[in-house]
């Protein structure tokens, strides 16, 4: 079992989420813990107004809302609605949630099973429940305890559980046709949008495309671009928008422009601090003497850096950016400086290249010794010394060769020491 923790502004946004997977079909509200009656016997207005009324009990808790997915192994199909229901509560208890008024949701828009569960941050009492390292303490204890008691498959046992493993680097390129735009693209979203550091939307979409996703303002004569919209797109390999675009306002988290500038701004501080690693590491790929950018690439994705060549209409091209997955960072070339940028890059590749042509191939030692007695005129089979010594004719050569020899006597100003100046006492009146 794999759990994966999300908080948010909105309450209203997440229910909306999972309400709309349960009229196109995908999902179902299993149930509601903590709640006055049965999920099956409330409207959706009754189960939202029971987490807005705890919500507002301390409106200081700007990010009140709590998004978990409980994810298992796909042969663990055969559990029953009872049987994730306990899991559930049992989870919920462990983390400190057994209080709180939860909803639980069964979805079925993935090869593996899963169960969505939606609660507050706010006690009854109005107080804040804390979430610092929930994920890594309480979390993990609790799937562990779980995973035992309930005999799931556990987390990490094999390479085919390592695969299904949920990491933001391991996002699975979303494929149109194949699954559901809307809950791919939220996938690849909730993986990138608060675990990368970007300062602007080309970095975003550095990023994105990796996964087959696209962050889209339209043209600048097109409404979306004046009124300040965002839309997301599926493109295929070639970079081609393919499918219907959805708007970022549809998606419950709200990954809008508006979201964005904020996140850029935060990421502009807090990744000058991993600039050096990407400098040092494209230099040392810079020492393989790679011969175009292709092949700088390649060297850079062995090292966790991918390289996104940038072009425009006519396929020139006129940019790139790094993406380190190692960091999480994602750097413009011109913005760790000229050497760095693709034209820097190219004159370096270029330059090393050329260096390997002009540099002669290393010659045999005979013929090593022919070529420098023909330059010198010496035997290279005595010592230079030795030659210098008994060739009478060389005397103008061993001369400047011997150590500079001054005669005579130093200055006294370069010789004497300067004199300290005596303090005067001063006269106490």
């Amino acid at each position: 079992m794999v759990a994966v923790i999300k908080t948010g502004h909105s309450i209203r946004r997440i229910f909306q989420y999972n309400e709309n997977k349960v009229k196109q079909g995908l999902a179902e509200c299993i149930g509601a813990i903590n709640y006055p009656i049965d999920a099956q016997k409330m409207t959706d207005t009754m189960k939202l107004n029971r987490l807005l009324n705890q919500a507002k009990l301390n409106e200081r808790v700007t990010r009140n809302s709590v998004h978990i997915s409980l994810n298992f192994d796909p042969k663990e199909k055969s559990l029953d609605r009872e049987s994730l229901m306990e899991i559930a509560e049992s989870y919920m208890t462990k983390i400190g949630f057994g209080d709180q008024p939860f909803l639980v949701y069964r979805h079925d828009d993935a090869g593996h099973p899963h169960i969505h569960l939606i609660s507050v941050k706010v006690r009854p009492d109005g107080s804040r429940i804390d979430m610092q390292n929930i994920g890594r303490n309480q979390s993990e204890k609790a799937r562990t305890e779980i995973e035992k008691s309930f005999g799931l498959t556990v987390a990490g046992e094999s390479k085919r559980q390592e695969r299904f493993r949920l990491r933001p680097v391991d996002v699975q390129k979303v494929q149109y046709g194949c699954i559901d735009t809307r809950w791919a693209i939220t996938n690849v979203l909730n993986a990138v949008l608060e675990k990368y550091r970007y300062s602007s939307l080309p970095e975003l979409n550095a990023i994105l495309k990796q996964y087959n996703v696209l962050a889209d303002r339209g043209s600048e004569r097109s409404r979306v671009f004046k009124f300040e919209g965002l839309l997301y797109r599926i493109i295929d390999e070639s970079g081609k928008p393919i499918g219907v675009p959805i708007k970022a306002s549809s998606f419950y988290n709200a990954p809008t422009l508006k979201f964005l500038k904020v996140r850029f701004e935060e990421n502009r501080s807090k990744k000058v601090l991993y600039k050096l690693r990407t400098k040092s590491t494209i230099d040392h790929v810079l020492k393989k003497k790679p011969a175009n950018l292709d092949d700088f690439c390649k060297f850079l994705e062995k090292h966790g850096i991918h390289g996104a060549i940038r072009k425009n209409e006519n396929g020139n091209i006129y940019g790139i950016t790094y993406v380190d997955h190692i960091t999480k960072c994602v750097f413009n070339g011109s913005d760790l400086g000229k050497l760095y940028s693709v034209k820097g890059i190219q004159e370096r590749c270029i330059t090393k290249l050329e260096l390997d042509q002009i540099v002669t191939p290393p010659l045999k030692p005979s013929a090593w010794k022919d070529q420098r007695s023909q330059l010198t005129g010496f035997n290279v089979s005595e010592s230079p010394v030795d030659q210098l010594r008994s060739e009478k004719n060389n005397d103008i050569i061993y001369s400047l060769i011997q150590p500079e020899q001054v005669y005579g006597n130093v200055p006294h100003q370069l010789k004497n020491k300067p004199r300290k100046r005596k303090r005067r006492a001063i006269k106490q009146i």
